[in-house]
């Protein structure tokens, strides 16, 4: 039986799906940042990272954001090409299977009080023949949170991202918007002022380039 979101008493919805307008916006510091603001304030939080392909960087973050939990649960599935699941899978004569990825976070759910799982890329990515991150989101039930890189474009990607987890029967909890740059241009400014009211959905954060904390306020936004 999934565990779909605790609350404690910090009133603080603690577990949520992770996932990104497209690679490389921020995910894995966002959810390291998360990680260390739930454990800051007393709660038991882990990361879960189901695939990797290239390297396992990401992994390590989100292991020693954990309180040094060996990687290999944090993440089960390491495939080493550099390449969207589907095909290094197909590389490595490896198919990938929802019930290991949901088992993995089963293993950390029923011994810890918080799972934040990461995605792999965006929300529509192949993970093998008939199976993408939206599936594993879905499987999981969990709310789900959007990194959106603030940048130009930003806007279109946000909203199709957010349509496609409704579209799925679940819940988007909000979104964290991250300036990958260290100036701010014109659509950096704009995209803050107007992705809450298009997307719906609550603007959780900000994230100023190279932040290295979330406001515990953020997170309480959707429990």
């Amino acid at each position: 039986m999934l565990d779909h979101g605790r609350k404690f008493g910090h009133g603080l919805a603690v577990s949520a799906f992770i996932t990104g307008t497209d690679t490389d916006v921020g995910k894995t510091y966002v959810t390291r940042l998360i990680l260390e603001t739930l454990r800051n304030a007393g709660i038991d939080a882990v990361g879960y990272k189901p695939v990797a392909c290239g390297n396992r960087a990401d992994a390590t973050i989100l292991a020693a954001a954990s309180g040094n939990l060996p990687r290999d649960e944090v993440n089960p599935v390491f495939l080493k090409p550099a390449l969207a699941p589907l095909v290094a899978g197909m590389l490595e004569n490896r198919t990938i299977t929802l019930a290991e990825l949901v088992h993995g976070y089963e293993h950390l759910a029923a011994r810890h009080a918080s799972v934040l799982v990461e995605g792999v890329g965006g929300w529509e990515v192949p993970l093998a023949p008939g199976l993408r991150v939206a599936d594993l989101a879905v499987a999981l039930a969990l709310p789900v949170i959007v990194v959106a890189a603030n940048r130009l474009g930003c806007l279109n990607h946000a909203l199709l991202t957010v349509n496609a987890i409704r579209a799925r029967g679940l819940t988007c909890a909000g979104i964290i918007l991250n300036q990958l740059e260290d100036e701010m241009d014109t659509a950096m400014i704009t995209n803050n002022g107007v992705l809450e009211e298009l997307a719906g959905v609550p603007l959780l954060a900000h994230l100023i380039y190279q932040q290295d904390f979330l406001d515990v306020d953020a997170l309480r936004q959707f429990a």
